[in-house]
Order: C-alpha cells, then sequence, then structure tokens
C-alpha cells in the first residue's frame, strides 16, 4: 500500500480503498481516486472547503458507485472501521450518496461547499487527456465499440434511462463529457474545466476527421 497522510483516520480509510481499487481496469482504479482526491484537496483549500469531510469523501466517492457493484452499506463500515465519527460519516455519505453523473436531465446539485468541491473534482477526472483514457478504457471492459456512426446522441431524462444505455465510447463524450464543464461549482473546477473541455473537444474533432479518411 502506497498511500500516505498525516491525519491516521484519513490514512486507515484510503489505504482501505487503495486495497479494493487497485485490480479494477475500466477507469474507476485506485489511480482515479487518488487523482479526485489530489484536486479535490487543491480546490477545497482555494475555495476554503472543509478538507477533512472533503478528503474522505473524495476517497470514498466511488465506494458504492452502481457501475462498480459494491452493497449499500460498504462505505459506512469501511468509515467506521477507520475510526470516522458518526457525524463526519454522514456528511461524507450524503456527499459520496450524491456525486454521480446519472444523466443530462437528472438534477444533481450539492447542497454543500464540500459537497460541491468534491463533484467539481471528479467530473475533472472525467476531462482532458485523462477523461479520453478513462472514457475508452470504460467502453472496452464493458464490451462497447469505439464508435458507431449509426448512433445518435440521446440527452437521458432519468437514471435508469442512463444507467441502461449501451452506447459507444464516442457517444458518452456528447451525452456526458461535454456537459461537465457547465456544471463545475467552484471558479478554481470551473478554470481548469475550461481547458480539459478545449482538449477534449479537438480530440472528438480529429477522432472523427481521422474516422471519415478526412485527416
Amino acid at each position: 500500500m502506497s498511500f500516505a497522510h498525516e491525519n491516521p483516520t484519513i490514512a486507515a480509510f484510503g489505504r482501505q480503498v487503495e486495497r479494493e481499487f487497485a485490480a479494477d481496469v475500466g477507469g474507476h482504479d485506485w489511480w482515479h481516486v487518488w487523482r479526485v482526491w489530489r484536486l479535490a484537496r487543491k480546490i477545497a483549500l482555494a475555495e476554503g472547503a472543509d478538507t477533512y469531510i472533503v478528503e474522505l469523501a473524495a476517497l470514498g466517492h466511488d465506494v458504492e458507485d452502481h457501475k462498480l457493484g459494491r452493497p449499500r452499506g460498504t462505505l459506512e463500515a469501511w468509515l467506521r472501521e477507520a475510526g470516522v465519527a458518526a457525524h463526519a460519516r454522514a456528511q461524507v455519505m450524503a456527499i459520496c450518496e450524491n456525486v454521480s453523473f446519472k444523466g443530462a436531465g437528472v438534477s444533481d446539485e450539492m447542497p454543500t461547499l464540500e459537497g460541491k468541491v468534491v463533484q467539481d473534482a471528479d467530473r475533472l477526472d472525467a476531462l482532458g487527456a485523462i477523461g479520453i483514457a478513462r472514457a475508452f478504457a470504460y467502453g472496452g471492459s464493458q464490451g462497447r465499440p469505439l464508435y458507431d456512426p449509426a448512433e445518435t446522441p440521446r440527452l437521458h431524462s432519468g437514471f435508469e434511462e442512463y444507467r441502461s444505455s449501451r452506447s459507444s465510447s464516442l457517444l458518452h463524450f456528447y451525452e456526458k463529457l461535454f456537459l461537465l464543464a457547465e456544471r463545475m461549482h467552484t471558479p478554481t473546477a470551473r478554470r481548469l474545466a475550461r481547458e480539459r473541455h478545449d482538449y477534449m473537444k479537438g480530440f472528438v474533432d480529429r477522432f472523427l476527421a481521422e474516422w471519415n479518411g478526412e485527416a
């Protein structure tokens, strides 16, 4: 285990997450969690958020993600084992419950600054060069094609519709990734998102030009 932290509670929780996520190859691995934690801490310091809650929620944000299949109660059990107090566990679980994108037409507002910071950090890791790599890694792990020219993007109006979608990896850019920059909450994240969004848009333009033999 490589995760270390000056706070022993955060260190213990981070090492638990690292153990459980180390083997993932679909873009939701330990290094995704680590990057979100790093980004969240950076944003929290810039925006004046509670770094203890932010760091725990960033480390735990994918523990019960619907794509990964862990049962409800897993996050609370890991937090409890790490020594996180009840009031902090409640805050962290509330953030993690609502952090994920659930469809273009689904409201996913965060009521607290700490939640906004973690959601921003998670979404930043879905943008830019890393976001491109993760999109195709996840699509490949799910047996999805790179691209199907016959498909058209769908802006899903409900979570079940979004969750059951089997569209190609490239359509994921239109159905989620290109929407994220406008959904950032904090000034720090909005600034970082603009550059990552533009980079990703240039990649998709080039991908389609090469697909069609135009470049």
